[in-house]
């Protein structure tokens, strides 16, 4: 089987893993008969600063017919967040129609989480987030900018098609894992659009009657996940809240370069996109100190994706056997003082 994944590998330390994984994808995939070409697209920062727009215009009809794409990260200290964000990956999240964003987060054996008492194994949960519209919609504006009475207004926009994806696909993967689900809202003070994801949930559910729900506030989760990280199994929640919850997971797992993520066009009609959460790390940038699992673990994702399980799960199984030996080369985030591609190479070597 033969696939093309578009790659952009960004800015920060996302040259640096992109580069030193993609070898890595390409060998284990020829171990198992599939053949890989990935096409690198050099968008990103850099070229806002030289061109004033973070991609092409036909940028996104470049990638359409891509099985995959593989981003490294997006962001640099001298352009705004808000620019990276929406000249780049919202695009592409939109475009594609890649309303599902699963993100895991696993405290692996021989990794150690900041929270007194966890060994590896009790914190295994992912959370669906919704990932095209919502908080993240650009809808809203400025008016009399510069005066006193300046006005922004900026609105959240839920509809019940991408509601239902997200919802619906959290509770299958609840069915398929311990059936046990966690809407995340903040209903109290959203008496729209979080009671119309309330009543999304409940309509929902009732195609799932093995699957047990709790209905927590955004605030009260964030406390949970820190407090209680083994009571979750899967979450679902809105653009916003998805994104600050699984910051959380990642963190609680022992590293944000431990973290995968998957951007998911539910009907295939277009492709989906895999990142690692950590972002582009601008301060450790060049530094060949980046961690590369969280792009491993991304690009497994991809290949599951791509109906490649056998590459996906060589993948897990490398990184999983890499980090339980404690002789195993460790990034600095994880406490340890080897390069990027010492991770990478360890990694194979166990697979």
């Amino acid at each position: 089987m033969s696939h093309t994944v578009a790659t952009i590998p960004g800015d920060g330390i996302g040259p640096e893993v992109i580069d030193a994984t993609r070898p890595l994808f390409e060998r284990v995939a020829e171990t198992y008969g599939v053949s890989i070409d990935f096409e690198r697209y050099d968008w990103g920062s850099e070229r806002y600063t030289e061109e004033g727009a973070m991609m092409p215009e036909d940028g996104l009809d470049r990638i359409e017919d891509s099985d995959a794409i593989l981003l490294g990260a997006v962001g640099h200290p001298e352009v705004l967040d808000h620019v990276t964000l929406h000249g780049l990956l919202l695009p592409i999240r939109k475009r594609f129609d890649q309303r599902i964003c699963k993100r895991p987060s696993i405290l692996f054996e021989g990794i150690d989480s900041p929270l007194a008492g966890y060994e590896g194994g009790d914190i295994d949960f992912v959370v669906f987030r919704e990932n095209t519209e919502g908080e993240y919609a650009d809808v809203g504006g400025r008016e009399h900018a510069g005066f006193e009475h300046e006005v922004a207004v900026q609105s959240a926009v839920f509809t019940r098609s991408a509601t239902e994806t997200i919802v619906r696909a959290a509770f299958e993967a609840a069915t398929e894992r311990a059936g046990r689900l966690t809407s995340v809202t903040k209903s109290n003070a959203q008496a729209h659009s979080m009671v119309f994801w309330d009543d999304v949930v409940e309509a929902v559910s009732k195609e799932f009657p093995g699957v047990g729900v709790e209905r927590l506030l955004v605030d009260a989760a964030s406390m949970d996940l820190i407090r209680r990280p083994e009571a979750f199994d899967v979450l679902v929640a809105s653009n916003l809240f998805g994104d600050v919850l699984t910051d959380i997971g990642a963190v609680v797992s022992g590293s944000m370069g431990l973290a995968p993520s998957g951007n998911i066009n539910p009907a295939g009609e277009y492709p989906s996109m895999f990142e690692p959460v950590h972002g582009s790390a601008p301060d450790i940038a060049g530094q060949d100190s980046a961690n590369p699992i969280a792009t491993v673990l991304s690009g497994a994702m991809l290949f599951e994706n791509l109906g490649e399980k056998r590459v996906a799960d060589a993948l897990w199984s490398g990184v999983r056997a890499a980090v339980a030996d404690e002789s195993a080369p460790r990034t600095p985030d994880l406490g340890g003082s080897a390069s990027t591609t010492e991770v990478v190479d360890a990694i194979e070597s166990r697979i």
